[in-house]
């Protein structure tokens, strides 16, 4: 079973209706305690770091969702959710994160005067490593993106993944059994759920 945090810091339903449209068992998990009997978890996060963070905190989801990381079953946190995983995040000021992937949140840097942003559209991915997560991309590499921060790892070797938007993003990461995707596989098309099915068969 592939449990969703539910506490009211992401779209939980369009994740758990993509599971559904590729036939894997996926449940909104909205008690902490709960979130034992999942053998995948996913972190959707939509909204400013700060109050995600304090969410996640205040509902108690905080050291459920580290013990279930230190248990080694696969984790993944989707757009603010992969923000999360960092240590430190600075919007409105700075707000300590996971800390599963060493680095900071940080704003897009704005390159040139005509940039837009939030980044927000599609976007093809470059994969900087080998993982799981995104096996089998073989063309089409477009993702639907909505952010205005940017995980910015200290170490390189977690990159996944990387985006273009004015200057090179980090898309993906992967440390061990934490994954992180920036962009919104939900809303990413055929792509996207080949990368939710890449997860539902990850090794428990």
């Amino acid at each position: 079973m592939i449990g969703v945090v539910s506490c009211g810091i992401g779209n939980v339903q369009s994740v758990l209706n993509a599971f559904t449209r590729l036939g894997h068992d996926a449940r909104a998990i909205e008690a902490p305690e709960a979130l034992g009997d999942a053998e995948r978890v996913v972190l959707p996060g939509v909204g400013a770091f700060p109050s995600c963070m304090a969410r996640l905190n205040d509902s108690g989801f905080r050291d459920a969702v580290d013990r279930f990381v230190k248990s080694g079953r696969p984790f993944l946190g989707v757009c603010v959710g992969m923000q999360m995983l960092a240590e430190t995040g600075t919007e409105f000021g700075e707000t300590p994160g996971l800390g599963y992937i060493a680095g900071r949140v940080e704003v897009i840097p704005k390159t040139s005067p005509d940039l837009r942003i939030p980044h927000m559209g599609w976007n093809d991915l470059s994969i900087a490593k080998p993982t799981p997560l995104l096996a089998g991309l073989d063309g089409d590499k477009a993702f639907y993106f909505v952010h205005s921060f940017s995980v910015v790892c200290a170490d390189e070797s977690d990159v996944a993944a990387w985006t273009y938007h004015g200057s090179r993003l980090v898309a993906a990461v992967a440390r061990g059994n934490v994954f992180g995707l920036q962009a919104h596989p939900e809303k990413s098309q055929n792509v996207g759920l080949k990368i939710l099915d890449n997860f539902a068969k990850l090794p428990c």
